[in-house]
């Protein structure tokens, strides 16, 4: 590892991002061969992995990627091959064991080609720079790129990136509803600030007519299904409700990025929401009124400056 890094961090003409970037792949490489060594880190010796134009290839991927800028990366399941594959340690079972270790927690699958369709290198890049893994998500293709390999296989032995824009997603989302006549207005905002402590997207009230013509509050908790049963026990605990109704729902969404912005009130971010042919642009909140605080102006005042009509 001192080796990687001494060329790395030494002798190497990159930004200070890449370098840690590719240092960090090595990282995660040394992690997963001391684990199946059963030695330190510091006595790993790389051996494939550990070669120039291994280093090069783990540097230009970390330079490109970079330089790509994707706001996303996302990756189908992994191929590994099957069989067994030989190397410094001899004749072993693919995938490698590093390899195995590398891909813990990520969809992969074996296959009839008899050959190493993955190697720690790559397990390590896909670890590092993948955000999700899983089918192509909805999307404009702008560019197609292949990577191809030199064995002849039954299939295409290639590999394909596809740049493009997002066009918007859709998700299930989890909705919680009850109705209530017996709640001050205190004790609802209460409620209402548990529900998001639990992990609830969004909760919103709304005035309904209830039996024995009282008027009433329906109190709305939306939340993904991995927080739905901890917003449902702060719904029934929090509130006088005897029963919550739930419902499965499909939101589609815009895909969202933040990005900074110098202008004549300073730095502020900027929310960008884009998809389904649609772009939408907005001023942090939290950073335009701390800004028109700052310099006494009204809310509409600041935006006038940003030039928001």
């Amino acid at each position: 590892m001192h080796d990687i890094e001494h060329i790395v961090t030494g002798h190497l003409n990159l930004p200070e991002a890449v370098k840690k970037d590719v240092m960090e792949v090595y990282g995660l490489i040394a992690e997963a061969e001391s684990h199946a060594h059963g030695m330190p880190v510091e006595q790993i010796h790389f051996h494939e992995v550990g070669t120039m134009d291994a280093v090069a290839d783990v540097t230009a991927v970390c330079l490109l990627m970079r330089e790509l800028g994707a706001d996303e990366v996302v990756a189908s399941p992994v191929h590994v091959g099957s069989g067994t594959v030989c190397c410094a340690h001899g004749v072993l079972p693919v995938p490698a064991p590093a390899t195995a270790l590398l891909l813990r927690g990520i969809p992969c699958y074996g296959g009839a080609i008899q050959s190493e369709l993955c190697t720690p290198t790559g397990a390590a890049l896909l670890r590092h720079f993948v955000n999700r893994f899983g089918a192509m998500p909805l999307m404009t293709p702008e560019k197609i790129g292949y990577g191809m390999g030199k064995k002849d296989f039954e299939q295409a032995n290639c590999l394909r990136a596809i740049l493009g824009e997002s066009e918007g997603e859709s998700e299930t989302i989890v909705q919680l509803q009850c109705n209530v006549d017996d709640m001050t207005g205190e004790a609802l905002g209460f409620a209402m600030e548990r529900l998001y402590e639990a992990g609830a997207a969004e909760v919103f009230t709304a005035a309904v007519g209830m039996k024995k013509c009282r008027p009433g509050v329906l109190l709305t908790a939306l939340c993904h299904a991995e927080q739905r049963e901890v917003v449902l026990k702060a719904m029934l605990r929090h509130t006088t409700t005897l029963g919550v109704r739930e419902q499965n729902l499909r939101r589609h969404v815009l895909a969202r990025r933040v990005e900074t912005a110098e202008t004549p009130l300073g730095t502020l971010r900027v929310k960008y929401a884009e998809g389904y042919g649609v772009t939408k642009r907005k001023w942090e909140y939290d950073d335009l009124a701390r800004a028109a605080r700052e310099r006494g102006l009204s809310l509409s005042e600041a935006e006038c400056l940003l030039g928001v009509e």
